[in-house]
């Protein structure tokens, strides 16, 4: 195991790009497979993970399952260890150490053999992304961080994948597009259903192409499986050895620390995330939005219907969604918690679909069927999120879910929570992303930074 706090690069390999400073366009240098073999070191993509627990862990896994990629770094403010012992890996919790662990005997065989020379780890991001030797980033830490990450590595030059929901604010969201589009870098938003459901990509073309008429209405689903805790904003507990609490906490504010802040349920306090709108809700109307064609944009009101909220311990996020929005086309979103395997249910004038995340049942049943002609609406297919990223590295293409589309999925979800907080009507222009006449809801697009950390 290497373990490294050094901002020294370590065991620079042979390149997939070139890229001459960061911020730079980034130029594909590829030498071709008939001078190195398949898979050769200089075709491989050298990926740095940021964030490695949770779904970090799941997307570190997906990644190294690729031979083109070599995963050569892990940044994580974790250890993956309790403190007393015990590691958080058994309900598939990493940390900096087990990922290490992960890597290194993925890559067994060309450590034995010398052409690979371990796997880092880091507490700090800013040490990995200064790295010349890393093309992409995964980025997978808790949300308030999500911005700040994606920024700093466009500004290195590194190709992106970073975890749903994109940011915390709607601020940060439009921070992080400019980032990426000025650095003219690889962006994926991890909303992976895209790409691993093709069942919904079929109900958005259906959709797209008035299969079911003109649609009036979208009833959205979000599960009911928020977690409970005993514990209150002031409470405290030992923090685990090996634990930088402050990194952890970044630009959140200082609270003590608390193991329900942290892992899955850091996403039940605001100062982190924004509960499971944000959460489980991107990746729902992340899919309303591609059927909606509205992907670079979103709709104009929104407005309570009922939501429940905590009124006192340490969690404060909704406990049951409950909003309504509609589009300028007059389309009626309600997205709300529920047990129902639905995740969008399509009305139009000439019918109805619903889908779930593995199958979709529609009216009239024959829709099934349905064959999309070649000058129909056609939308993109991809079959892996993560192999999207990657071929889109090579190709220099726009990915499926580009930071512009993860961003409109995330706002959505964003303003939606201000206003079931606020329990009042919303008016929201998509084009200059400001709330209209409502100077307290218009604050809540963003949140002050604790220095030294800002965009």
């Amino acid at each position: 195991m290497t373990e490294s706090i050094s901002s020294k690069s370590k065991g620079v390999s042979r390149r997939t790009f070139v890229r001459a400073a960061a911020g730079s366009v980034a130029l594909p240098y590829l030498v071709p497979g008939s001078v190195f073999g398949a898979n050769a070191p200089s075709e491989r993509i050298v990926m740095g993970c940021i964030g490695v627990g949770g779904m970090g862990t799941n997307n570190m896994m997906g990644f190294l399952a690729n031979a083109d990629v070599q995963v050569v770094a892990v940044c994580d403010p974790e250890t993956g260890s309790d403190g007393y012992g015990h590691w958080y890996n058994k309900g598939g919790w990493l940390g900096r150490e087990p990922a290490i662990e992960r890597v290194n005997k993925h890559y067994a065989a060309q450590r034995e053999s010398g052409t690979f020379k371990g796997c880092d780890g880091y507490v700090d991001f800013r040490e990995l992304l200064g790295r010349k030797d890393i093309d992409a980033v995964m980025i997978a830490p808790p949300d308030h961080w999500h911005a700040i990450h994606a920024i700093a590595a466009a500004r290195a030059g590194k190709d992106i994948y970073c975890e749903k929901p994109l940011t915390l604010t709607v601020a940060e969201g439009r921070a992080v597009v400019r980032a990426a589009q000025r650095s003219n870098v690889v962006f994926q938003t991890g909303t992976h259903h895209r790409s691993a459901d093709g069942h919904l990509r079929q109900v958005c073309e259906l959709v797209r192409n008035g299969r079911i008429g003109e649609i009036k209405r979208v009833i959205s689903y979000i599960g009911a499986n928020n977690r409970t805790s005993t514990a209150q904003k002031g409470d405290s507990m030992p923090i685990p050895k090996g634990f930088d609490w402050e990194m952890w906490l970044g630009p959140a504010p200082v609270v003590p620390y608390h193991r329900d802040r942290t892992h899955y349920t850091f996403r039940f306090v605001q100062d982190y995330s924004g509960g499971q709108t944000t959460n489980l809700g991107v990746h729902a109307l992340d899919i309303v939005q591609w059927a909606l064609g509205t992907d670079r944009t979103g709709p104009v009101e929104f407005e309570d219907m009922a939501s429940e909220w905590p009124t006192d311990g340490l969690f404060d996020t909704a406990t049951k969604v409950a909003f309504r929005a509609r589009y300028a086309s007059g389309v009626e979103l309600i997205c709300q918690t529920s047990d129902s395997p639905v995740i969008a249910r399509f009305e139009g004038t000439d019918g109805w679909i619903e889908a779930t995340y593995n199958s979709f049942t529609c009216s009239p049943e024959g829709l099934k069927d349905s064959v999309i002609g070649p000058n129909e609406i056609r939308l993109y297919k991809s079959n892996n999120h993560h192999r999207n990223f990657l071929d889109c590295i090579k190709s220099r293409a726009e990915t499926i879910t580009p930071a512009e589309v993860g961003h409109r999925s995330t706002s959505l979800c964003l303003v939606a929570n201000i206003a079931m907080l606020l329990k009042r009507k919303i008016r929201w222009d998509p084009e200059t992303e400001k709330i209209i006449g409502d100077e307290q809801a218009a604050r809540m697009l963003s949140k002050p930074m604790r220095p030294p950390w800002r965009l």
